[in-house]
């Protein structure tokens, strides 16, 4: 299992607030609508499709204002599970972190490794700047 993590990134929001908006797919339409197809969600599970591709998600573990821990449903063509990591380190200071955990082969690993590497950057640094 091939492990990527996210650069820290600083949230200046309470690690509660940012808990709220993350530990529920719901909250996650208004990110998503016109950059996937077909997105539909409830609080613990969400579909949708990227070029062609089904992808549906759970959310697993929840611990309030620490973590939400997400895996690939059903049929995911990877088996991954990855971690919304969140650290109040003062009040409206946070950091948050996002770890990947995926079972890649080696060709895989070749193929798209720093690019998931990238990803994951970009997924953190997205988030940070949404929750301002």
């Amino acid at each position: 299992m091939e492990k990527y993590e996210s650069k820290q990134q600083q949230i200046r929001r309470s690690a509660e607030q940012i808990y709220t908006a993350l530990s529920s797919f719901n909250n996650f339409t208004p990110m998503v609508e016109g950059k996937v197809e077909e997105w539909s969600a409830d609080d613990d599970v969400c579909s949708f499709k990227v070029k062609g591709m089904p992808i549906r998600l759970r959310m697993v573990e929840r611990e309030p204002s620490k973590l939400v821990k997400i895996q690939g449903d059903e049929g995911s063509p990877v088996d991954f599970t990855f971690w919304l990591q969140l650290k109040e380190v003062a009040p409206y200071d946070t950091r948050m972190r996002i770890v990947v955990h995926a079972e890649l082969n080696m060709m895989m690993r070749m193929m798209i490794g720093k690019k998931l590497q990238g990803a994951v950057d970009q997924m953190a640094e997205a988030i940070a700047v949404a929750m301002q």
